[in-house]
């Protein structure tokens, strides 16, 4: 695995839209900028950013322009601005052998997905998954956001899960810490049998825990929803990446941007049909952002009977903040105990 150098205060940060532009949000935009300058960082935008469209460019255009910051030298991270639905346009036109050569950190969250999972597990690069380039507008930040700055420059803390969420799925300037984090943990009832999959052949083979639980193993993941769009494409490393590392343990981390319960339960049973899971040691799924028509509930049951592998369910990851800044490539310790949970990491 290829660890890029941090950046550093007074390097050049590059900041790209490979998929929605943030022409409709100029202020916050501007504010988190401000914050990243305040680092001491210097921001060079693409020529697409400040578009307004949910695509900020044609896919051809954002991927030059995604490349043209890979290729220049001054730029030691390349982060971007904003979320969205189309980064997966893109994908073809990312220079593979330009990325290689000039490794450095790609920062993203939710739809830039596509690129990080795709550079970690096929070009065997370490990426950042949550935060984008406008993460950083609230007023005052708070400690998440303090924790992903610490996290860019390569302190890579321990971060503890907080006391309150984001109960409201809403996006914007208008932000409510309004619930208790509460994480959940469903152990197996009785232990997995080496090659003998994650999937319940009948009955229910997990229950709910507050015990003390720990588990280490390399991180990868990013938003489902997108991770399902690029299963058994040229763009899916999954395969390779867990042959480079042979037996070692994995952690799988899932931001659940959109999947009810049964289909978030599909979703992990086609990986294990794909061979995805077959070196798992635990699914860590973050607070569900729209979840249709599902309590959270109908999430543990459909995955306690469908599954038989450790899941901390409702973990301080994804689009419900505060969130956690993770690593793919990186060996991760997930902890829990009595609802609350932390994550170590060390490249």
């Amino acid at each position: 695995m290829i660890f890029p150098v941090f950046p550093k205060k007074g390097d050049l940060i590059g900041v790209c839209a490979p998929s929605s532009g943030v022409g409709h949000k100029m202020e916050p935009f501007d504010r988190s900028l401000d914050c990243l300058k305040a680092q001491g960082y210097k921001i060079l935008e693409t020529g697409s950013v400040r578009n307004e469209d949910d695509r900020s460019a044609d896919a051809e255009t954002r991927g030059r322009e995604f490349d043209q910051l890979m290729a220049d030298r001054r730029v030691r991270a390349v982060i971007s601005a904003s979320g969205g639905d189309y980064n997966i346009e893109m994908l073809p036109y990312i220079d593979s052998e330009l990325v290689r050569e000039n490794p450095k950190w790609i920062v993203g969250a939710s739809d830039p997905t596509n690129i990080l999972y795709y550079v970690t597990t096929k070009l065997d690069i370490a990426t950042m998954y949550g935060f984008n380039a406008g993460t950083f507008d609230w007023v005052p930040i708070h400690q998440f956001q303090k924790n992903a700055i610490s996290i860019l420059k390569g302190d890579i803390i321990t971060q503890e899960s907080f006391s309150m969420y984001q109960g409201a799925r809403t996006f914007g300037d208008d932000v409510d810490l309004d619930t208790p984090v509460r994480w959940r943990l469903l152990l197996p009832e009785s232990t997995r049998k080496k090659g003998s999959g994650i999937l319940s052949r009948g009955g229910s083979p997990m229950a709910e825990s507050e015990s003390r639980f720990s588990v280490t193993g390399r991180l990868i993941g990013g938003c489902s929803d997108c991770i399902l769009n690029l299963l058994g494409t040229p763009y899916d490393g999954t395969g390779d990446f867990l042959k480079r590392y042979g037996d070692e343990p994995v952690i799988w981390y899932l931001d659940d941007f959109a999947m009810d319960a049964p289909s978030l339960l599909r979703f992990i049973i086609q990986m294990e049909y794909c061979g995805y899971m077959k070196n798992a040691a635990a699914i860590v799924i973050g607070r569900v952002m729209f979840q249709g028509l599902s309590e959270d509930q109908d999430y543990l049951d459909e995955l306690a009977g469908g599954l038989r592998i450790p899941v901390i369910f409702n973990a301080d990851i994804g689009h419900v903040k505060p969130a956690f800044t993770l690593i793919n490539g990186a060996t991760g310790t997930f902890t829990f105990e009595n609802g609350k949970g932390s994550l170590a990491m060390k490249l």
